[in-house]
């Protein structure tokens, strides 16, 4: 999966979707703009002149990504906005002769746009310099907002104990379903938890490992999102009830191949399909973005990472595992989900 940002649309959705990586960029790269009612605005001659560009090729970038550039920030005034931008800037000289007295309608950046348009442009050296710089800062945010622990940012999701937590009681489940009613050695453990693994997210532990770059002996778990975690959980608990109901009925235990069975019948169910989707997605946009890690067999579901994502792992309300540890409230959420 490219991160090129002149090529990927994703790419750029999480640069500009990063509010804290933003408010680095505007202060790093200084790139100027008028501040009208407190937001930033550029004019066409201003983005020419930022990236060494005409205001053509200006216009052939709004032409081929209008959606993108405006969705961005980029607009049109006409009427009553272009009166009052006009009316702002009545003592600046300068700015007054740029958008001229009588012109009907004027185009205007959004610092975001700016980015945007410096992301789309390969015709000059100077938005090249600027992407890479742009590249550098999001890394530093990330590293800086997480203490260099990326490995665990899903960790700073508030919702990641209890998920953990429910896991691991419908875990037991199923693996006290494999114990009771499964014939077959010790390492069906391992085996089945693989096979969940490819079935949710179609890599086995080692692999998984490998993409993360975890050691042998990190687990795999404490590095999962919480709604891989949830749906794992489903999972795990549909199995078991299947794996215990047919022993019952059969009045044994079950092969390997009956499990199998069960297993695949789980994995293409209508119910779970969605969830599982949803957990696919989620994990390969995040680590692509957060931990710059790609599971080339989910890459067909890599998304942008939502604004709400990077609120959820790099904002306020995210923190550290051992800060969430000592929240009181938290703790009793959690003695509930042991006692249930």
């Amino acid at each position: 999966m490219s991160k090129d940002l002149t090529t990927s649309a994703v790419a750029r959705s999480n640069v500009l979707n990063n509010r804290y990586a933003l408010g680095k960029l505007e202060e790093h790269l200084a790139l100027g703009g008028l501040r009208i009612e407190g937001e930033l605005v550029f004019f066409k001659a201003h983005v020419a002149q930022l990236l060494d560009i005409d205001e053509r090729t200006i216009d052939r970038y709004l032409a081929s990504h209008e959606d993108e550039l405006k969705r961005n920030g980029y607009q049109v005034l006409k009427g009553k906005p272009l009166k009052n931008i006009k009316l702002a800037m009545v003592d600046d000289i300068s700015v007054v002769d740029l958008i001229g007295a009588t012109v009907p309608a004027l185009g205007v950046f959004s610092f975001r746009a700016v980015l945007n348009l410096a992301m789309l442009v390969t015709e000059s050296e100077r938005a090249k310099a600027i992407r890479n710089r742009m590249l550098d800062i999001v890394l530093d945010v990330v590293a800086e907002r997480t203490g260099g622990h990326t490995r665990f940012i899903n960790q700073r999701d508030q919702d990641y104990l209890p998920s953990a937590f429910i896991e691991d009681s419908y875990r037991k489940q199923f693996t006290n379903a494999l114990r009771d009613h499964v014939e077959m050695g010790n390492h069906k453990y391992a085996v089945y938890t693989d096979k969940i693994y490819q079935a949710v997210f179609c890599e086995n532990a080692r692999e998984y490992k490998q993409v993360l770059r975890l050691a042998d002996g990190d687990s795999t778990r404490e590095t999962m999102y919480a709604e891989v975690l949830r749906t794992l959980a489903s999972f795990e608990s549909g199995l078991a009830a299947s794996i215990q109901q047919q022993a019952q009925q059969l009045g044994r235990k079950l092969t390997p191949a009956e499990v199998d069975q069960l297993l695949a019948e789980a994995a293409a169910s209508p119910y779970l399909k969605p969830s599982i989707d949803d957990a696919r997605a989620r994990m390969v946009s995040r680590d692509l973005e957060f931990r710059e890690a790609l599971h080339q067999k989910l890459e067909a579901y890599v998304q942008a990472v939502p604004a709400a994502d990077f609120e959820r792992f790099l904002g306020e309300r995210s923190q550290a595992l051992e800060e969430r540890l000592s929240d009181p409230k938290l703790l009793a959420v959690l003695q509930r989900l042991k006692d249930r």
